[in-house]
Parts: structure tokens; sequence; C-alpha cells
């Protein structure tokens, strides 16, 4: 049932209900999902390990803040990659796609990957996008539900498609 509730919110969505009022039930739902995970075999960066991230309750501020479009700052250790799955997978159910900016492709590529598993359990599609990442393919990466991209690629493929021809 839990998995089912990402058709329906995208449903209630597009029936005019705003993301505002899906949040308390789309973030339980995260919630959930992380907990059924838990000790699930998991990949990596190329490393075999056990599910298990779940989020603490103290941690919802930190989504509502991240889903407000408002700054949140937060230590090392502080649970910045689990943090932000709760308000990603809320603004992805507006089908539009979502955009988790980092600071080095190492970041991108590893919390993509580790958050895959959530994501996907949920029926959302997830790709990283990196220095590596095939020029040819960051179009079709960018229709996913959810693309973690290093900011200065960003920026590159926001030049690429926009500078003009002569």
């Amino acid at each position: 049932e839990i998995k089912n509730k990402t058709a329906e919110f995208k449903s209630r969505f597009q029936a005019g209900e705003t993301l505002d009022q899906l949040l308390p039930e789309a973030f339980a739902v995260v919630k959930q999902a992380c907990k059924r995970m838990i000790g699930m075999d998991i990949v990596v960066k190329d490393k075999s390990m056990k599910r298990d991230m779940v989020p603490y309750d103290v941690q919802l501020i930190w989504w509502i803040v991240l889903h407000q479009w408002k700054i949140a700052e937060m230590k090392t250790w502080e649970g910045k990659t689990l943090v932000a799955v709760a308000p990603v997978y809320l603004n992805a159910l507006s089908w539009n796609p979502v955009h988790v900016v980092t600071v080095n492709d190492y970041l991108a590529s590893r919390d993509a990957e580790r958050m895959w598993y959530v994501y996907n359990w949920l029926w959302l599609s997830v790709w990283s996008i990196t220095k590596h990442t095939a020029l040819w393919l960051h179009k079709e990466q960018y229709e996913k539900d959810i693309i973690y991209i290093e900011n200065t690629e960003l920026w590159f493929d926001y030049l690429r498609d926009n500078l003009e021809q002569n």
C-alpha cells in the first residue's frame, strides 16, 4: 500500500491539492519506506552494505525548511543525505524533475546511489549527472524524476543549452 501512495499523491496533485497539503502524508510515507528497508543489502560506490538509514523525528524541521526553498545548514554527520529525501520526494510528486545540487561529483553519484533504493521503492526514477556522464546522456537524465548533479556540471549544461551560435 505504501508503494502505491506515490501514484495516489501525483493524482491528487493533478486534481488540485498542493504539495503543502500532501506534505504530512508524503513525509510519513518516506519515513515508513526507510524503516521498511532497514537491513536491506545495498551497493554504494561498489561497496556492499546494509541499509541502516532512518530519519529521526527531529529532522522533520529540516524537511520542511528544504521544502520551503530555504537554506538549511547542517554539519558533517548530521544526516544531510537522508534529510533531503523527504522534500525531494514531495517535490517530485509535482511531475517536475527535482535537482539535488551538490558540491562535487563524488557526493552527487554517492547520494544518488544511496538514496536510489528509497526513491525506486516509491516508484520514482533517479540518476546522477557528473563530469563523467556522456554529454549525449544528459538530456535523458534530466527527464528523470530526481537528478543529483554537481553544481558546476549544472552550470555548464545551462551554458551549453543557452549560448547563442553565430
